[in-house]
């Protein structure tokens, strides 16, 4: 890999910054743990799958295209 290339500047400066921080490594991973809880949280309470209750048979295309075509007209 060519030292001198855009790519491999970009990441050798965010891998050394990753690699290098003390303070920031505890609040990425409170971050990322409480993006995964609130989207958990979100799909299991908030966002039921209508499609999979609503399908005749499991078809869930025919559902979809039906759905598709009546609000369509």
């Amino acid at each position: 890999m060519n030292r001198n290339g855009f790519l491999y500047r970009a990441f050798d400066l965010y891998y050394d910054g990753f690699r290098h921080m003390t303070l920031g490594k505890t609040l990425w991973a409170i971050i990322i743990i409480k993006l995964l809880i609130i989207f958990l949280v979100l799909k299991l309470f908030f966002f039921p799958d209508y499609i999979k209750e609503h399908a005749k048979g499991g078809d869930k295309a025919a559902f979809v295209s039906e759905q598709v075509m009546e609000r369509n007209h």
